[in-house]
């Protein structure tokens, strides 16, 4: 590898403080508020076109989101879901719009990573900005459909060859494995084609199965930490739940950015341009 491990937690932290990652993991942050609502007012108004509900929407959202900010996101989903189907228009360019913000914040900090500048006119980064958010929106959707669908494959593969019960225990658990899956796809497909750089799906492989383990691991931790020890209503008040949704979001930015980061390291270590 080139270095020893100490040499790389020392490298990797140096490049985290040198390209503020907790700056711009704040930036992050921001566009990720601002991306939610639309992102689930576009999906809510997609439910009576799919094979899933509502409770199947929240319920992805539910394994990760820490403490009341749960209740935050259901009371505005509910509230949504009441009003006009025809919202479905504005909530595909409300969330093209806010999500690619997102992106382009994301492809910042990813050439600042490689140490790149974006050569990219407007329209091609825009563009790319808003394929990469149909893409995490589709792979979001799958995600959603594939216990619908995975539960009817099993059941047929289970009648027709006769298997055993226990083939159905591991079948529907193996469905459940699916979410980390598409979280993977999702940060290979980010770390692949927002940096102003070609790269290989191989070379960023590192720092999306850190990104992805790590952010499960942080948004199951802060979950807790949140449930059992911080009241964060107790100094923010009626806001205190916005709060802890932006503090999640701002950890997730910050896994995503330093991801980023790892996946720069292995280039370089690796012999390759960066």
């Amino acid at each position: 590898m080139g270095q020893t491990y100490g040499g790389l937690i020392k490298n990797l932290w140096n490049r985290v403080h040198n390209d503020d990652v907790f700056g711009l993991a704040a930036q992050l942050a921001y566009f990720f508020l601002l991306s939610l609502f639309p992102l689930l007012l576009f999906l809510v108004t997609l439910v009576p076109y799919l094979p899933i509900t509502l409770e199947d929407i929240l319920s992805v959202v539910r394994d990760y989101a820490p403490g009341d900010t749960m209740a935050l996101i259901e009371n505005n989903v509910n509230q949504l879901s009441e009003k006009n189907g025809k919202l479905l228009s504005f909530g595909i360019i409300a969330t093209i719009w806010s999500a690619s913000n997102g992106i382009n914040a994301v492809v910042r900090a990813f050439n600042k990573a490689y140490d790149v500048q974006e050569s990219r006119s407007f329209l091609v980064s825009r563009g790319m900005a808003i394929l990469l958010t149909f893409g995490m929106i589709i792979v979001f959707v799958v995600a959603l459909l594939l216990p619908v669908f995975g539960r009817q494959i099993g059941e047929f593969l289970f009648n027709v060859f006769g298997l055993s019960d226990f083939f159905l225990t591991v079948w529907n658990m193996l469905r459940w494995l699916v979410s980390p899956v598409i979280l993977f796809i999702i940060f290979v497909g980010l770390y692949w084609f927002a940096p102003n750089k070609k790269l290989t799906c191989i070379s960023v492989i590192p720092g999306a199965i850190f990104a992805t383990l790590g952010w499960i691991l942080t948004s199951l931790a802060f979950s807790y930490y949140v449930s059992s020890f911080g009241n964060y209503s107790a100094t923010y008040g009626s806001i205190g739940a916005i709060i802890v949704l932006m503090v999640w979001f701002y950890l997730s930015g910050i896994i995503i950015l330093i991801g980023g980061e790892i996946n720069a390291i292995h280039m370089k270590n690796t012999k390759q341009d960066c």
